[in-house]
């Protein structure tokens, strides 16, 4: 059974920065792709970042580019999200998710797992 559980989130000023974590465990990762997704209140599930388990490439939407980094540590079975610079637009509640593919997908349907979330509140 595939667990994702997400960690780190909480409330931080413009300009801030916080670490979310994920914790995956119920299989191997290798040859998957790991991503995170966020949703504010009355809005879509939007993508954030993907990495892939095997190489690390990575990718970003252009809303994150440059203020985020997503990576992953191999042996603790951990994907992490540094954000920096946020705003308060990067409120939301953060997903983890992997699909069981090695495509670098950006879609949330493409993502066959799922955490329960974690809040991130940028005041401003």
């Amino acid at each position: 059974q595939v667990q994702l559980v997400e960690s780190g989130g909480g409330l931080v000023q413009a300009g801030g920065s916080l670490r979310l974590s994920c914790a995956a465990s119920g299989r191997t990762f290798s040859g998957n792709t790991m991503g995170w997704f966020r949703q504010a209140p009355g809005k879509e599930r939007e993508f954030v970042a993907a990495i892939r388990w095997s190489g690390g490439s990575t990718y970003y939407a252009d809303s994150v580019k440059g203020r985020f980094t997503i990576s992953r540590d191999n042996v603790k079975n951990m994907v992490y999200l540094q954000m920096n610079s946020l705003k308060p637009e990067d409120t939301a509640v953060y997903y983890c998710a992997v699909a069981l593919t090695s495509r670098m997908v950006v879609t949330a349907l493409e993502y066959d797992y799922w955490g329960q979330g974690t809040q991130v509140t940028v005041s401003s």
